[in-house]
């Protein structure tokens, strides 16, 4: 008999319940401890003594078990028996940042990205059209055309002609390429307040809607400090801040480089940041000022944000601060690359993301 089976309710539940429950935090551990196993498995130890996360029938020991048996940390290699994250432990932090940021976008249908400009593309429409000469085949909307045969010829003497043939209406798909920069200066852990966990949070979750949602689009990443070099997708849970300065011309001609190997014409950076700029490279010596906003820096800045402007590439700019003098760095900045700019607390930086690259996705290079 097909139904229900009820049983008493048990608040720890069982094992796999449990390690679902403690899967969650030491994600979140991980993400904070900057992929360190032993660092955040000894949090979680503390954590189940102050909390009692673990019961008697699944302790912190089944737990490490069961990340090991799960496939979700492995030794480091043969030489080094310290576990580290493993790649599906990756793809998972990388999926609960979505989930985490970009919550809403299970809420929104497919077809985000189409333009308004009709004819052929690579995304079937709801409306059809009668066929024209040249029109591709696979567009062929069967069930609307049998329906024309067999009013215009009936059933008794069926036959299919050009008449009847209908076709699906297509619309383009922009692609985007895109290269996200993520500040790692010293101030994103400044005076107590950790900036970069809720950066690295935003920077996985947008990886993961791009190479998930729009597989043709491209995702580059890269990190500045005192110099901007690029990571992989699968380095972002790993990132820590470190003692730099904050060149912002060296992150954005590192974009711009990249930008320019790729064909498809719709590019756009994005750059999470808390500072202004601080340090250029002349020649092979660094020339840094923290104090204030430098005149040197600041024109060597808004020259490149200029030279984007004028090659098409804007850059949205997430300023995780609210100091008068960055505000008005920032506004000189988007002035000059006529790109955009959002001032946000660090909760709502992931859903300013999110939309910014929606609205861009839009475009259509003609």
């Amino acid at each position: 008999m097909i139904g229900w089976r009820f049983s008493e309710y048990t608040p720890n539940g069982h094992g796999e319940a449990n390690f679902e429950n403690l899967l969650k935090i030491f994600k979140e551990l991980l993400v904070h401890t900057s992929g360190d196993v032993s660092e955040a498995l000894s949090w979680m130890t503390e954590l189940d003594k102050q909390y009692n996360l673990t019961d008697e029938n699944y302790g912190m020991a089944d737990f490490i078990q069961d990340l090991i048996d799960k496939g979700y940390i492995q030794p480091q290699d043969q030489n080094n028996p310290n576990f580290v994250p493993s790649a599906k432990m990756e793809i998972a932090l990388r999926q609960k940042a979505l989930e985490d940021v970009f919550g809403d976008i299970k809420k929104s249908k497919r077809g985000n990205h189409s333009t308004r400009f009709g004819g052929r593309g690579d995304e079937f429409g709801s409306e059809t059209r009668p066929y024209e000469f040249g029109d591709q085949l696979d567009k062929l909307a069967v069930t609307d055309s049998m329906r024309n045969a067999y009013i215009n010829h009936g059933i008794d003497d069926f036959q299919l002609t050009q008449n009847d043939l209908e076709v699906h209406e297509t619309f383009y798909q922009s692609q985007m390429s895109t290269v996200l920069m993520i500040d790692l200066s010293h101030s994103m852990i400044l005076y107590g307040e950790d900036r970069i966990t809720p950066a690295k949070k935003v920077a996985m979750a947008l990886a993961q809607y791009i190479t998930t949602r729009f597989p043709k689009d491209t995702l580059d990443i890269i990190v500045f400090g005192n110099d901007a070099w690029p990571i992989e997708i699968k380095d972002l849970p790993y990132l820590e801040v470190g003692p730099y300065h904050t060149n912002t011309v060296a992150g954005v001609e590192l974009a711009m480089d990249i930008l320019r190997r790729r064909r498809n014409p719709n590019k756009q950076i994005f750059m999470i940041t808390d500072g202004k700029p601080t340090c250029i490279k002349k020649g092979k010596k660094y020339y840094k000022n923290s104090f204030g906003i430098d005149r040197m820096i600041l024109r060597r800045t808004l020259n490149l944000a200029q030279r984007c402007r004028k090659l098409d590439i804007p850059i949205t700019t997430f300023m995780i601060a609210r100091d008068p003098y960055l505000m008005k760095f920032v506004e000189q900045f988007t002035k000059a690359n006529n790109g955009k700019a959002f001032y946000s607390s660090l909760q709502g930086l992931g859903e300013f993301v999110f939309r910014d690259y929606k609205n861009n996705k839009g475009r259509r290079q003609r």
